[in-house]
């Protein structure tokens, strides 16, 4: 235990935590109240920014730091190259989505991400603490940038490979992802995500092994217990995604919520039919059907996700579950309906009491 405790405080220390858990930054799933709550509680906010515009990154953060301690991270997704477009596709993957939402337009395919750089700029002028990286590096002159505002750089990775690059590029705090993790893995290798699957305990010790700056675990853990081993095999913190995503202050769809109740590890399924890129989601109805030997191959990213938005925009408004994005890592079912400062107590105490 005093070992564990030498490795975390330091950490908690530097970040003004109370216990070495983190918010996990899930983009569109992440709205201030829950970091509000959780930062509130002891614990790192966060918001994923890839859909965000300029503005939108600003009004996040103005209405984080006006009700909270202010300690949050915002993450960015490292652009993917200009995908390959193929028409033919495209008409396949519009023809099948009539089943289970409006007509798509051919047009909807071109529907891009907010400029990454105008978000960047965004980032640095809501002044955070910690800005993290995920699917690629920060280029070097962002980098020196982040370190000469004071802005400390968390790069999520999904290799040993991929840590050991993120450390000699500069990222102060390495976060480990395993595969058992929900939404869009962190892989730098967009066609490498499906084939690379490491599981968290085979990951994390690894990653410890060969960097010298902290490393964050990530990804299926979602209670006392996954906190207290991530520890154990040398994190100097857990970060929690879709174990915050039943807290009332996630503010996701009912039906969503309620299936991660029922998701067993089983029942999760890794896809690119949202959005092109591979990520982890409940196996419902819509992606049963979208990943048969009979459906079309999803288009690229982020042409999919353009494609699936009218889909997934019906499916929410309706509280249908087999049409909504329902992103679940695959110990989803362990997710609390609680609110958010009393669930982060709670996995610290129960954490603890295992440590001692």
């Amino acid at each position: 235990m005093q070992a564990i405790l030498d490795r975390t405080r330091p950490f908690c220390d530097r970040f003004g935590l109370k216990a070495p858990i983190l918010l996990a930054p899930m983009a569109g799933a992440c709205p201030p109240s829950l970091s509000i709550a959780v930062a509130n509680a002891g614990g790192l906010g966060a918001c994923g920014v890839l859909l965000m515009t300029p503005e939108e990154i600003t009004n996040w953060a103005d209405e984080v730091r006006r009700q909270s301690t202010g300690v949050y991270q915002l993450n960015n997704w490292i652009p993917d190259p200009a995908p390959l477009r193929d028409a033919a596709r495209e008409a396949a993957v519009r023809q099948f989505l009539k089943q289970w939402g409006p007509a798509v337009p051919p047009e909807a395919g071109d529907a891009t991400p907010p400029d990454f750089k105008a978000q960047f700029e965004a980032m640095l002028a809501a002044k955070p603490p910690i800005v993290s990286s995920v699917m690629g590096l920060y280029p070097p002159e962002m980098v020196q940038t982040l370190k000469s505002r004071g802005i400390t750089w968390f790069a999520n990775i999904s290799t040993v490979t991929e840590a050991k690059a993120a450390e000699a590029a500069g990222a102060e705090v390495i976060v480990a992802q395993g595969s058992e993790a929900g939404g869009h893995r962190g892989c730098f290798d967009a066609e490498a995500a499906e084939r690379t699957q490491i599981g968290l305990f085979s990951l994390l010790p690894a990653v410890v092994d060969a960097v010298k700056v902290p490393v964050v675990a990530t990804g299926g853990i979602a209670d006392g217990r996954g906190v207290a081993a991530a520890l154990m095999l040398g994190a100097s913190a857990a970060q929690i995604g879709t174990g915050f995503l039943r807290c009332p202050e996630a503010k996701i769809a009912p039906a969503w919520a309620d299936a991660l109740s029922r998701t067993l590890p089983e029942d999760t399924i890794v896809s690119r039919v949202f959005s092109g890129r591979a990520g982890r989601s409940i196996a419902t109805g819509f992606v049963k059907a979208a990943t048969a030997p009979d459906a079309p191959v999803p288009a690229p990213y982020p042409v999919q996700r353009g494609l699936t938005a009218a889909m997934r925009a019906a499916g929410a408004k309706a509280n249908d579950i087999d049409r909504i994005q329902a992103w679940a890592g695959q110990s989803a079912a362990l997710a609390r309906p609680v609110p958010a400062a009393d669930l982060y107590k709670e996995l610290w105490q129960e954490a603890s009491a295992l440590l001692a």
